[in-house]
């Protein structure tokens, strides 16, 4: 049977394409709640239009079975999944095209590969589904190198060990979501991590961005779920002990957890796991004011109950998605469990909202059916497709995610969301939509995720996409949240990582990556500037 193969352009499978009548619906329908315009229709590019720049490099021998040139393969590695990648995709831009694509079949194959790029001045991009949307995957180096090369780990993809007494299994790096989960059922195991990008992401990936997942509460960062590590740099093969715990010194997983391919390439990892649920309660929930709302979350984060799922959706959102009218505000709770009911939990949390004035269906059994969460949760899934659509019809759409605390929340968000309406004004000449939902919460602060719509001027996409996430950008960091709470720094968000970051802790990730990476080929840009890696890498010892 033939494979089916990912879009090299864009989200998804090349058989879930949209058709240009399915484009037009989803332009128009946003369009008219919105007062955006949609323009006319773009086709998404054919292999056969592209025109890709020659490879530099060829890979030895010993390694050409490994790799490919072709144009597919160095077009479906040129770029992530953010605006501006689907930008320049439907120009036809392929430019940054990696020069070589590998896939290793196993870990030797990588330590080759790596030394074989390091003794030939080639950088090195890991890369695991592409479902990156901070450019962490774009073959973008910088001067200084004879070419790129891409190393996909998608031939290593299998749960090698299952641990059912401990809970955990060793499982390498390159496994997608959905086989990872298939490998385990089994056993009756489960990661329950489920990112938006879980059907097209995979583990490795999930551990080097520091990935949030399903549960939005406690489980909520891939950390959570690591039990030990299995790392190649081009320095050698670090790999930690497998244990529940330990307080000796600085975890040297935490040091590969969120390094994005920079320091090394994850290949296996043993990983907490947990038994499947059996018993499940959920609510959705309506709320008149946005800031009664977010009390009503914080004061459920606060109350130690732990609900798997527990999102604030503005009514904005919620109207786009068609899961409300636009005139309420949107919460959603759900607990799980494989032990015990969850009826108490449930009946707690309902009561905190509404002591913050949520009102909600009463009946636990009619509450089940609410199809408002099923709206809600449709529309989640569907985001990445129907973003094609607005894309298609030359709408920007794009997000950006962050995390602040309680005490500062209400003036963040207000600031924030100004912040970004004026960019887009400024930016297009027309106002656009902001909207804000809660993907996650702590009991000390939300991770709020803001959603922008606006109407770029042909040809100027990018260049005005730049100015609008600059501005947002400026606006989170001066306000005291993070640059990313779970989408990971990339090449997109270097300048406010390293804003946020203490100058210090800058200098000793330079010299890890001096350490790991003498040459300084991985992933040239992430988390470090090219040239300063460069820089720090010819430095004598």
């Amino acid at each position: 049977m033939t494979k089916a193969r990912r879009k090299f352009w864009g989200w998804g499978l090349e058989s879930e394409t949209l058709s240009e009548a399915d484009a037009g619906r989803i332009a128009r329908r946003v369009g008219s709640l919105t007062g955006l315009g949609p323009g006319p229709y773009t086709a998404p590019p054919d292999i056969d239009e592209l025109a890709l720049p020659a490879p530099r490099v060829t890979p030895p021998g010993s390694l050409a079975g490994l790799c490919r040139s072709d144009a597919y393969s160095r077009a479906s590695h040129t770029y992530g999944k953010s605006y501006p990648d689907y930008v320049r995709a439907w120009a036809r831009d392929f430019a940054p095209a990696p020069d070589v694509v590998a896939w290793p079949e196993s870990e030797a194959d990588v330590a080759a590969l790596l030394d074989w790029a390091a003794d030939a001045g080639v950088a090195a991009i890991p890369y695991g589904a592409g479902s990156s949307v901070v450019g962490g995957v774009e073959p973008q180096v910088g001067a200084g190198y004879a070419g790129t090369l891409t190393v996909d780990l998608g031939r290593l993809d299998r749960v090698l060990e299952i641990d059912r007494a401990s809970r955990a299994a060793r499982i390498q790096g390159g496994v997608l979501g959905p086989a990872m989960e298939a490998q385990l059922k089994p056993a009756g195991l489960t990661m329950r991590h489920f990112p938006q990008s879980f059907a097209f992401s995979t583990l490795g990936g999930w551990i080097a961005t520091r990935s949030g997942g399903h549960y939005a509460t406690l489980y909520t960062h891939i950390d959570e779920f690591v039990e030990s590590l299995r790392t190649v740099t081009p320095a050698g093969t670090i790999e930690s002990r497998r244990l529940p715990g330990s307080g000796a010194g600085p975890s040297p997983d935490r040091l590969m957890i969120g390094s994005e391919g920079s320091l090394g390439i994850i290949t296996e990892a043993w990983m907490r796991l947990q038994d499947r649920p059996t018993h499940r309660a959920s609510a959705a929930l309506r709320f008149a004011d946005f800031a009664a709302a977010a009390a009503a979350l914080r004061a459920v984060g606060q109350a130690g109950l732990y609900p798997t799922n527990l999102r604030l959706v503005d009514s904005e959102e919620a109207r786009l998605a068609d899961a409300g009218d636009g005139s309420f505000h949107l919460a959603v709770l759900a607990f799980e469990s494989a032990d015990h009911p969850v009826d108490a939990w449930m009946s707690r949390a309902l009561e905190c909202m509404a002591d913050h004035g949520a009102d909600f269906e009463r009946d636990a059994a009619t509450r089940a059916r609410d199809p408002l969460a099923d709206a809600w949760r449709e529309a989640f899934i569907r985001a990445p497709y129907d973003r094609e659509g607005l894309i298609a019809h030359g709408l920007l759409h794009d997000t950006f995610e962050t995390a602040i605390t309680w005490d500062r929340f209400e003036e963040f968000h207000a600031g924030v969301k100004e912040a970004t309406e004026a960019a887009i004004v400024e930016a297009t000449g027309r106002p656009g939509h902001v909207t804000c939902r809660f993907t996650h919460v702590y009991p000390d602060g939300p991770a709020p995720y803001f959603t922008y719509l606006a109407q770029p001027a042909p040809g100027a996409e990018v260049e005005q996409w730049r100015a609008i996430k600059s501005a947002a950008s400026d606006a989170l960091i001066r306000a005291g949240g993070t640059i990313t709470h779970h989408h990971a720094v990339g090449r997109d968000h270097m300048p406010w990582y390293e804003a946020q970051r203490p100058a210090l802790f800058g200098a000793a990730l330079a010299a890890a990556k001096r350490a790991l990476d003498p040459a300084a080929i991985l992933n040239p840009g992430v988390l470090l500037p090219p040239r300063a890696a460069a820089a720090e890498a010819a430095q004598p010892s």
